[in-house]
């Protein structure tokens, strides 16, 4: 059973983990810290957190393991690799993925950690850097419900929405339609941003009214202002939104679904990656369509 003297590891410690982590320093835990540029652990390391050389180092000392890094490729080496966390965490360590990756790799994942006596959670997050700022993110959990509710309170301290979708897995689909969701919406967004600035409106007034109608949404309220004000720094990465929606829509050709919306959505951002726009927040997107449309 875990207490306030867990000792809980801290893997990727970039634009949103390096939020989430201060939460659990904040809450009283015993927090190791890797990443592979250790520079970025500089601000945890002065607040108390524990930077560990190697995933193994950290691994063998801690009663909760927490992932968020960037790709699936990541994940699976981090885990599974021979000094990954599979073969060096002690027995009954509770794993928590919150990376948005593949949920057939989550499965594996789950699978292989059962065979060493270890809990495997999938966990993915909503709510980008400001919600991992703000401890409100949205979080969406695969894997068993005894397993949840032992690390819910840890769970609790990074988000506000909590739900158990159902077996390891089922949080990667979940996420999974978080962003074929927003994949749309943020069309839907910069377009009606750029139509307002065409049109000789006040954009920020505009948003006064339609933000709380209809077509409100995390995107109009949280981003809009962003692309207004050409703040164009990422809350979450072009780069990573594009492999989300790669792996939506693998998924989706695998239940024999057409998502012509994701589609669309995923052309664009790659016309942006290729523009060399991959490390720009998604809200980026408003250049291009702001282009596109004065081009019309």
């Amino acid at each position: 059973m875990l207490n306030n003297n867990s000792v809980i590891g801290f893997i990727g410690t970039g634009v949103m983990g390096k939020s989430m982590a201060n939460h659990l320093l904040e809450a009283g835990y015993k927090v190791l810290v890797y990443n592979r540029t250790p520079s970025r652990t500089k601000e945890l390391r002065e607040k108390g957190a524990i930077l560990k050389d190697t995933i193994a180092d950290l691994s063998i000392e801690s009663d909760v393991i927490i992932t968020m890094v960037g790709y699936p490729r990541e994940v699976e080496q981090i885990y599974l690799d021979e000094q990954g966390i599979l073969d060096h965490a002690k027995e009954g360590t509770y794993l928590i993925d919150m990376t948005t990756s593949s949920p057939i790799l989550a499965q594996k994942f789950f699978e292989e950690a059962e065979k060493k006596g270890l809990h495997a959670l999938d966990a993915p997050v909503s709510g980008g850097d400001i919600g991992a700022r703000e401890a409100n993110l949205t979080i969406m959990v695969g894997g068993e419900e005894e397993d949840f509710n032992i690390v819910y309170p840890i769970l609790k301290l990074m988000g506000t929405n909590i739900v158990l979708q159902g077996k390891a897995g089922a949080g990667q689909h979940t996420k999974m339609c978080n962003q074929i969701a927003i994949a749309s919406n943020m069309i839907g967004v910069c377009e009606a941003m750029v139509y307002a600035e065409e049109a000789g409106l006040n954009p920020e007034t505009v948003l006064k009214s339609i933000g709380a109608g209809a077509a409100g949404s995390w995107s109009l309220s949280n981003l809009a202002p962003r692309m207004i004000n050409g703040d164009f720094e990422p809350g979450f990465y072009i780069k990573h939104f594009i492999k989300d929606m790669k792996i939506a829509l693998e998924c989706a050709r695998e239940m024999n679904l057409d998502t012509p919306g994701l589609k669309l959505a995923k052309s664009l951002y790659d016309e942006l990656e290729n523009k060399g726009e991959e490390n720009s927040g998604t809200q980026a997107l408003f250049k291009l369509l702001g282009k596109k449309l004065s081009k019309a």
